[in-house]
């Protein structure tokens, strides 16, 4: 069938509409400088998924001077005429896309990078940073008034980064939502050790410095990575499970404390490997550094890191989170009782466990220590506000919820509740919402009124 020439026209205007419209659809625009998490809005960076990095650090202890070499692989999620970098305070000299030398302008923490031409959506890159300087510290009220992120010891770095800290000392899209794996190559002083996440790749002596190289192969949130530097006896094994298990310990504090930080480490690795699912990562361990002045711990990928050595109790908590906060991380941060709240709860299980009180009867304890005016009832834990996202309501209460809930459905369906969540989301991120749906779904029961009542809802609830 043939079109009259009137006909041709008509159809040849359209699709010339239609060419133009979809040519400026797709025309290359910037991503956005943060994913507009409520907490750090700038945290993040919009237009491309993160998959690798690639880091090179060397640090002198003497003159506290890190010099960094960053390089991130991404598939851009949209077409690209410029992306951002999360990176505070230190100075970058180099920036390059492809290999190709790359535009850059610093505004803040941001770093907004323009390549030669646009990167297409789909498509894979390659962006390196060359930069360096005297990393800051962060400091406030959020982590207990601690400072925290690249923090100076006595022989060298203590690195604990949570949650906005990691981009002090590399280039990131730093926000738990893009999570990416990593190679590590830490470059210090002879004599000093350089530990980091994942398996210990490669360790070598360059002139008058030592090069460590680790790999983490899963994907890690920005926070948990570290570079930690220092003077360490090192023990490595197995876990009678057979994990393999890396811990170092700084010797100042060999004697300072009866936990057997080693013992412990493998017998709740392999505990919480039975309770929450098989063991997400390669490795299993600790890093113990001189820091007291840090005043935390923080379950850093593979290997918590803890400022002193500090309790059993601590160490099971640091544990169960390479379940929930490192296999599975919040997607945004008001979501942190998913993190402290379920570790706080292994607590409870351990001593449960060990037969020392049942986690019942520390909820009771938890509960009625408490009086119905104290401050601690009114933290909303599904949603506690930056400055008091690590309030202990967010610990005690996220764990008296996960008591409640284990009451309102039993312990077969809690039990299975615990893997499946681990199973569900291993590697990824996960919400309250997400939490809510696969319990309703496992227990066959609604739950709504339950976390509004405990997450949601200020004021200490009736039991």
């Amino acid at each position: 069938m043939a079109l009259s020439r009137s006909a041709r026209l008509g159809a040849l205007a359209t699709a010339a509409a239609s060419f133009f419209l979809v040519a400026a659809s797709s025309a290359p625009t910037p991503g956005a400088d943060g994913i507009g998490d409520t907490y750090f809005p700038q945290l993040g960076n919009g237009g491309f998924d993160a998959r690798h990095y690639a880091l090179d650090v060397a640090y002198d202890p003497a003159t506290d001077r890190l010099d960094g070499r960053t390089t991130l692989t991404a598939r851009a999620t949209q077409n690209l005429s410029s992306f951002d970098l999360d990176l505070q305070k230190l100075e970058v000299a180099k920036v390059e896309v492809n290999g190709r030398r790359a535009h850059f302008t610093r505004s803040g923490d941001e770093i907004r990078v323009t390549p030669r031409g646009p990167l297409a959506k789909g498509r894979t890159f390659t962006v390196t940073v060359t930069y360096g300087g005297v990393p800051e510290a962060l400091s406030g009220p959020i982590v207990f008034g601690s400072d925290y992120g690249w923090m100076k010891t006595p022989d060298g770095v203590f690195v604990a980064c949570e949650p906005n800290a990691a981009s002090t000392w590399f280039p990131s899209s730093d926000h738990p939502s893009d999570k990416a794996t990593y190679d590590i190559r830490i470059t210090a002083p002879k004599g000093l050790t350089g530990v980091s996440n994942g398996r210990l790749v490669s360790t070598h002596d360059r002139g008058g410095r030592t090069v460590t190289h680790w790999r983490e192969s899963r994907p890690m949130a920005t926070y948990l990575a570290t570079a930690t530097i220092g003077k360490f006896d090192v023990r490595t094994g197995r876990t009678p499970a057979g994990t393999p298990i890396y811990v170092a310990i700084d010797p100042v504090l060999a004697n300072s404390n009866s936990v057997d930080v080693y013992a412990v480490t493998a017998e709740a690795t392999d505990y919480w490997s039975q309770v929450f699912g098989p063991y997400p990562f390669e490795e299993t361990g600790a890093i113990v550094d001189d820091m007291p002045q840090a005043g935390f711990s923080l379950e850093v990928q593979s290997k918590p890191a803890y400022s002193a050595v500090r309790s059993e109790v601590t160490i099971v908590h640091e544990l169960a989170h390479q379940w929930f906060g490192d296999s599975v991380s919040v997607a945004h941060w008001k979501d942190i009782w998913l993190n402290e709240g379920f570790a706080t709860y292994a607590q409870w299980l351990w001593s449960e466990h060990q037969g020392v009180r049942s986690a019942h009867d520390s909820f009771v304890a938890g509960y009625g220590s408490r009086p119905a005016e104290s401050s601690f009832w009114q933290t909303v834990v599904g949603d506690p506000q930056r400055d008091t996202m690590f309030a202990s309501a967010v610990y005690q209460r996220g764990a008296m919820t996960l008591q409640m809930l284990r009451e309102r459905i039993g312990d077969t369906a809690f039990f299975t509740l615990l893997p499946a969540w681990t199973k569900l989301h291993r590697y990824g991120n996960a919400s309250t919402a997400d939490f809510i749906s696969l319990a309703e779904r496992i227990s066959g029961r609604q739950l709504d009124d339950l976390f509004q009542t405990w997450l949601f809802t200020p004021g200490k609830p009736a039991v």
